[in-house]
Formats: structure tokens, sequence, C-alpha cells
């Protein structure tokens, strides 16, 4: 069902979408600006017609119509960021929550809820969704599987069939239609944070739920936090009350930095991926690295193993960040097996294809040549391969 307070016009470009999506009302409300809604709770002299709100949202989870009360069932503010976003994944709603992890944790709430505790999972996942399925703090179960095994895997408790693609940090990429397919009647969630949906839409491929850790390339620039489930609207009540019993809401501030994120997404990620492509050809060729990914979908991320010490790059970075995180304006590169997948059992991330020797990498916006020009100086310390297949150390790159 379509939020009556954003109707969906036309189909429109993706860019216009962006731009559009979720202020459709400004201009009869005379702003060009989406207002910030910071209130807590909303006032009302009819105390009876609340109950009655109240008990509707406690009865169907739709969002309410007028004032939300109080901030943990809605709010305006971030309401826009969800019509918006869902309009960009073709989806009828999304629902947003302070962080990818709490996001994640109210579909897995929400499934268990029918008593349907058991997850088919696909490695590789992002380290912290790894150990909240396989660590079971939801009271869930998980079986991992790879997507060959999916059908068979399934059991009358699967709640959720949840795939990564591309994953996080190996870049590997499922076949969506073929697991859809696999997963016959339990919902598939795609995690869709490194594609975004201008590279990617995982509901036109049949996944029922998409997820997105928000705080990367929707918000884009590394100064806000938060997660957001796009679904269907029957999936997206029982997630709004979920949110509303557990306090997992986005706040307001947040959600007006994320929809103003939006606006600008196409042209971030094409941007960036342009550049991540150029640099994923260029280490590919270079002697010191032993082997590189990129995903066929394209996108900001390049992942790649080098022969030698992968603490020695990141300490020799100068431009770009070594930080964790990814999907802002600059460039970081962290090392998976230390800090993104350190909480992710060492045989596990092994067997998952995390290597001691990778290092991820989420490309900015800055020239291509000042991004090779760093990263050659960082690896300047690496041994390269020979001729023969062996390695030896590499000379110094003049700064």
């Amino acid at each position: 069902m379509e939020n009556e307070a954003f109707p969906a016009p036309a189909p429109r470009a993706l860019a216009t979408e962006a731009v559009h999506a979720g202020r459709e009302d400004l201009a009869q409300l005379g702003l060009h600006a989406p207002p910030l809604d910071m209130s807590t709770t909303y006032p009302s002299h009819d105390a009876a017609g609340e109950a009655k709100r109240i008990d509707e949202f406690a009865r169907t989870g739709a969002r309410l119509e007028g004032p939300p009360v109080y901030a943990r069932l809605d709010n305006p503010t971030t309401a826009r960021f969800e019509a918006a976003l869902a309009r960009l994944e073709g989806t009828e709603s999304a629902v947003a929550f302070a962080s990818g992890m709490a996001a994640l944790t109210a579909v897995l709430l929400a499934r268990a809820s029918l008593g349907l505790r058991h997850v088919v999972a696909v490695r590789p996942l992002y380290g912290c969704s790894d150990h909240l399925l396989s660590a079971g703090l939801l009271g869930t179960e998980v079986t991992w599987t790879d997507p060959a095994g999916i059908a068979a895997a399934i059991r009358p408790d699967t709640g959720l069939v949840m795939v990564e693609t591309p994953a996080n940090p190996t870049l590997a990429e499922v076949d969506l239609r073929a697991v859809r397919h696999a997963c016959g009647s339990v919902p598939l969630l795609v995690d869709n944070t490194f594609a975004t949906p201008v590279l990617q839409r995982p509901v036109e491929h049949g996944a029922r739920i998409v997820l997105h850790s928000a705080t990367k390339y929707l918000g884009g620039h590394g100064d806000v936090m938060g997660g957001v489930v796009a679904c269907d609207e029957e999936f997206a009540r029982v997630l709004r009350q979920v949110r509303f019993a557990t306090g997992g809401i986005l706040h307001p501030m947040a959600g007006y930095l994320l929809l103003r994120g939006l606006s600008t997404l196409p042209v971030r990620v094409r941007a960036a991926s342009t550049t991540a492509a150029d640099l994923a050809r260029r280490l590919s060729a270079d002697p010191r690295v032993a082997r590189v990914h990129y995903p066929q979908v394209g996108g900001a991320m390049v992942s790649f193993e080098v022969y030698g010490d992968p603490h020695q790059v990141i300490a020799g970075v100068r431009l770009i960040t070594p930080a964790v995180s990814l999907g802002s304006v600059d460039t970081l590169i962290q090392h998976p097996a230390s800090i993104s997948h350190r909480i992710v059992a060492e045989g596990d991330r092994r067997s998952a294809g995390v290597s001691d020797r990778l290092l991820r990498l989420s490309v900015g916006l800055e020239d291509v040549e000042d991004l090779w020009r760093d990263l050659a100086e960082a690896l300047s310390a690496q041994p390269a391969r020979t001729r023969n297949g062996g390695a030896r150390r590499s000379s110094p790159v003049g700064r």
C-alpha cells in the first residue's frame, strides 16, 4: 500500500526519483527543503481519540494518520526518508531504524514472533550480521550453506533466507533469481548495502525484503547512522510494531540527513564506481597484489589480497582514510580480518574467503590519479610476484 502522504507519481527515472521522492508535497506547503521535526511527543486534548489510534496501531501496525502521539511510533521527517527509499527500491514500504543491525534485529524478531526462528544464510555476510545469527542472541538458529544448498537447508520453521550480494568483504555475487527459486515460500532477504538501488533492485529478482545499512551509501558522507528495510506493506506493519516495542527508532536528524543523501546517491555511486573499476584494473596488473575482487554488477567497493603484510598497507596510506565503514565521499581502507569481520570465528572467515591478507577499499570521489599514487606508495614495501611465480621485494615508490 503506497504511503498516502507521498503518493507515487507516474514512473520516473531513478535519478529523478532520488531528488523528488518523499518531497512531492513541499511546494504546496510553501517549502523548498524538507522540514525537520524534532518533537518527542505530540499534544492532543482528545485522550479518547488518542487511545483509539494507539489501539489501531497495536492491532495493525499501520502508520497513524495525523500526529504520531509519541516519537517511538513514527516521525514525519523519517517517514519522508522511508517513502523515498521505498520508491528507489521499488517496494510498497520501508521502515527505518537506528542502525543496520537494529534493522536486521527487527526482521529476525518479526519472523521469530511467528515461531519461525530458523534462518538459512550464505556466507560471507557483514561480520556483525554473521555474529548475530551465529550467536543465537535473539533465540534464532542458523544453517550456513552455499547457494546450491539453500533448498535442502530449509525446514518447516525456517523464517528467512539471507544473502548479501555483492558480499562483504569478498564482493562475491549470487544469482538472486536462482536463490529466490530455491527459497520456495520462505521470504528472501537481500542485504543491498554495497550495490544500492542504483546498481541492483533485489525485489525485481524476487526478494521480499531488502536491507540497508543506511550509514553507508544512502547517507554517503560518514556523518549519519541508520538502517532501513524495504518491503511490502504487510511486513512493514509488523516491523513498525517491533520498532515501537524495542525502541530502535531512527532519530529525525538522521532521517533528515538520509533523505538529503538520497538526492545525490545515483551521482555519487556512479562516479565512485567508475574510479573503483579503474583502480581494480590497476591493482590487477600490479605485481605486489596477489588477487583482486571486483563484482560484475560494478560498484565502489574493491577488495584485494597482497603477497606481504596487509597491515603495512594500512599504515602506509596518507590520502586514503584507514577506517572501518564504507560508502563515504572519501576513500576508506580496512583489514576485515582485524576489524569488520574480527567477530567471526577464524575458520568461518577463511572458509568464506576472508583471508588474512585481504584488504577492503571503499572508493570515494577523489581523483583516480591521486588515489592510485597513494595506493602505490602504500604498497611499496610489499613483495612482488616474479615471472616464475615467486615473490620479490618491490622497490619503494618515491613520494
